[in-house]
């Protein structure tokens, strides 16, 4: 490849993770966009609409299907455990259940006003699912088991939480929705100040997904500690979460680009993510321990 050449492709290239990286900083149509994906891999453009160019991209692209696969698969031996002893709400907490969703749902929040990864917001679809089924299960038992009138003040206190909690995201999210499509569909110097609340209002709920998903464990671990027994929990619950946790995060990694300062935006961008793949690893180690 000439000089010339390869000057030119290292300049679609930037162009093409700036897009990525910063989507409102010009004002590009999808079909525009498609038309620089021109040796993209079709199959992941027609399913994500992700340009992916080289062969780290592409396995970043895998391990984050990978990352799906083990969150899916997580829950069903759990569910399937539970479906055998009826008695969930004796070997998981509610609070790390609750939690865990918070988690999802903020981390889908952020992803999506942050612009991230196609694959990440995918994949806090499919999390936030697998927890709505796994909270249902965990009520239903628990209402079987016991009469609705003698349910313990914990529980009550923490579906109030629960509820104010979803009211006030309830609140913020419709009014963030509309304030993001009014920046997308106005030029960038009259909206600067309003893209970036938007901006800070996602990364706002990417760290707080950090603080759900580190704080959900604690409800799980001081419950295994009270019974000083971890039964009537799968093993494999918290295996596949930490597979899916480590795929997740790799799938960053391997779309990282090779220019420095792309490197530093890149990190930067996606922080509370890695931090919420990574760093819950630790207490799921302890949990099974």
């Amino acid at each position: 490849m000439g000089l010339q050449s390869r000057a030119k492709f290292e300049i679609v290239s930037l162009n093409l993770m700036a897009l990525q990286l910063l989507p409102h900083a010009l004002n590009i149509s999808p079909v525009e966009t498609k038309k620089l994906c021109l040796n993209g891999t079709p199959w992941i453009w027609h399913l994500l609409e992700e340009c992916v160019r080289n062969t780290w991209e592409y396995w970043g692209i895998v391990t984050g299907l990978i990352s799906i696969a083990c969150f899916l698969f997580a829950a069903l031996p759990q569910l399937y455990v539970a479906y055998q002893n009826g008695k969930v709400d004796q070997a998981l907490s509610l609070g790390f259940l609750l939690c865990w969703l918070a988690g999802d749902l903020t981390s889908f929040i952020g992803c999506y006003l942050t612009n991230q990864l196609p694959i990440q917001i995918v994949t806090a679809v499919f999390y936030i699912i697998m927890d709505i089924i796994m909270i249902s299960q965990f009520f239903y038992y628990k209402l079987k088991n016991q009469k609705i009138t003698k349910c313990g003040m914990n529980m009550k206190n923490s579906c109030i939480a629960w509820v104010m909690m979803c009211i006030l995201l309830c609140l913020i999210l419709p009014s963030q929705l509309l304030l993001r499509n009014k920046v997308q569909n106005s030029l960038l110097g009259s909206n600067e100040n309003s893209h970036g609340m938007v901006e800070i209002s996602g990364f706002v709920c990417g760290y707080l997904s950090c603080v759900f998903y580190l704080g959900s464990r604690i409800p799980q671990l001081y419950k295994n500690f009270q019974r000083r027994s971890t039964g009537g929990t799968s093993y494999l619950l918290f295996a596949l979460a930490m597979l899916g946790n480590v795929t997740y995060g790799l799938s960053l990694i391997l779309k990282m680009p090779a220019t420095q300062y792309l490197i530093s935006l890149y990190f930067w961008h996606h922080l509370p993510w890695f931090i919420g793949s990574f760093g819950v690893l630790l207490l799921d180690i302890f949990i099974t321990a």
